[in-house]
């Protein structure tokens, strides 16, 4: 064989090795298989190239490509190691399995991806239990110095004492630390309810047996909070006030009883709804009277609690019903008239209004109250009737007092018309004539009877009503139209009729007849 041949032999083992190691290069650092055919291609150009490079720059390349692949490789394999190191440090804080990367030596490009997408998880896991953990920690540790509490279990301790970044922050470790806070929570509420309620019950106290200020200010910073200390101090000021209202039974009694008045006027309890509570009335001040008084009281709140918006509306109607009766009083007033002050106008405009807001205001109570008798199964009553009824006896009422004024009004109006027709009318103002004695309305004397002359008819006549009366041009005849009035003497007897008309300021007896105003109407008073 000639050497040429041997030398070209050679060259295609050569080849040959060449590309086996390649492809085992290629495997070892995990060149998928698609990726291998690709580069297969490559070499296979470059050999079936013109001018194609000689076998030491093929080797050449081929050992760059090597070293490349060797590099990236080793990068490869360092970072798979940092994150191991990263995933055992999170699972271990979170309790977690660690992130299985398969028995490949070298990970792929996509490997490594998810496998750095699943440490940035478990980094924000941790970071979002941290501050849920912290805080936590913080409202159990203001919970436990509310109530006064020592952590007493290895985990209360884990938790309180120990450094933040040592605690597991695992799922079971956080439900186990919401649980505790729950637990301390309820605690906490509970010890502020008992203390809300020791607070209310010395309130109570303080009031029925009228405790003084300055004695109450002695406790006055146990008041506020629910800590253990607080709500012992609170106990022992119940237990002191409790033996004080013992000893002074019937002045706690009264004092309950001025309570239970003011809830039957808020709950407008009837006279005979008062009187069902007979222990109201008992006067053995002992402790069976109180705890009835107290029960009572007890279920009068409840009641009044319970239907407190219809009783505020049946309030608020009672009062505009007031209203509305003041300024019907005052419409019918006739003194209203003189108002200067713009009073009358303002009086009228509110009149009107409530006019118009006190039927609404019914509707709305009704609708309300029927709902309420449909819910309860029972009558609501107000001063022991249906609240509608009670209504619509006010306004009857109201009704009725109305027509009796009117008819009071038509019949004094009646009798002062039968009055001006059968005596005359009475002057409303004195009159005023030049050279006349000027007379004081309302301070005419009675005149006595008197007996006058009529021998001529321009004899003088005495002054009567404290004026003077002149003579009269002219003779008159009675008022009557009747035949003119016989003469008598002046004998100083009344004559029979002087009984009868005396009491009228406006009338005059002249021999017997009577002359009323219109008579004296041609004399100047």
């Amino acid at each position: 064989m000639r050497r040429s041949e041997v030398l070209a032999e050679e060259s295609i083992v050569c080849l040959q090795k060449a590309l086996n190691h390649l492809r085992e290069i290629w495997e070892l650092i995990g060149i998928p298989e698609d990726q291998r055919l690709q580069r297969t291609e490559v070499v296979k150009k470059h050999i079936k190239e013109e001018g194609e490079t000689t076998i030491l720059q093929l080797e050449k390349d081929l050992r760059t490509q090597v070293e490349l692949m060797r590099k990236q490789k080793k990068e490869r394999k360092q970072e798979l190691k940092l994150l191991q190191e990263q995933d055992q440090e999170l699972c271990e804080i979170l309790c977690m399995p660690h992130y299985d990367v398969g028995s490949t030596s070298v990970p792929s490009l996509e490997e490594l991806s998810q496998f750095r997408q699943h440490v940035a998880t478990l980094r924000q896991a941790k970071a979002s239990r941290h501050e849920e953990f912290v805080n936590l920690k913080r409202q159990i540790i203001l919970c436990m110095e509310e109530l006064d509490h020592t952590p007493d279990t290895s985990f209360e301790r884990d938790v309180v004492c120990e450094d933040e970044d040592a605690f597991c922050l695992s799922l079971e470790n956080i439900t186990t630390l919401q649980k505790l806070l729950r637990q301390l929570e309820m605690r906490k509420s509970q010890n502020e309810a008992v203390c809300e309620g020791l607070r209310a019950q010395i309130r109570e106290l303080w009031d029925r047996l009228q405790i003084p200020a300055e004695e109450r200010e002695a406790v006055a910073t146990v008041m506020t909070g629910s800590k253990a200390k607080v709500k012992k101090a609170l106990q022992l000021e119940v237990d002191r006030l409790e033996e004080l209202k013992m000893q002074n039974m019937k002045k706690v009694i009264e004092a309950i009883r001025v309570e239970l008045a003011q809830y039957w006027d808020q709950c407008f309890y009837s006279q005979e709804q008062r009187n069902a509570f007979a222990p109201y009335y008992s006067e053995d001040y002992t402790e069976n009277l109180l705890q009835l008084h107290d029960a009572e009281i007890v279920r009068l709140r409840n009641y009044y609690e319970v239907h407190k918006e219809l009783f505020e509306g049946v309030q608020k109607w009672e009062e505009s019903w007031k209203l509305f009766l003041e300024f019907e009083r005052k419409a019918s007033d006739p003194s209203r008239f003189t108002n200067r002050g713009g009073n009358l106008l303002k009086e009228e405009k509110q009149r009107a209004k409530l006019q118009k807001t006190l039927p609404k205001l019914e509707e709305e109570l009704k609708a309300r109250i029927d709902m309420w008798e449909q819910e309860h199964s029972k009558a609501f009553v107000v001063n022991g009737q249906k609240f509608m009824e009670y209504v619509t006896e006010q306004w009857e009422m109201h009704r009725l007092e109305k027509e009796r004024a009117k008819q009071e009004r038509q019949l004094k109006n009646k009798k002062q018309t039968e009055t001006e027709m059968l005596y005359g009318s009475a002057p409303r103002t004195p009159n005023k004539r030049r050279g006349l004695a000027p007379n004081t309305p309302g301070k005419v004397r009675k005149l006595n009877t008197t007996t006058m002359s009529n021998a001529t008819a321009n004899s003088s006549m005495r002054p009567i009503f404290g004026g003077t009366i002149y003579r009269s041009p002219v003779s008159r005849l009675p008022p009557s139209g009747s035949k003119p009035v016989v003469t008598s003497s002046c004998s100083g007897k009344k004559t029979p009729h002087a009984s009868r008309h005396g009491a009228n300021k406006e009338n005059l007896e002249l021999n017997g007849s009577i002359l009323s105003a219109r008579t004296l109407k041609g004399f100047q008073i």
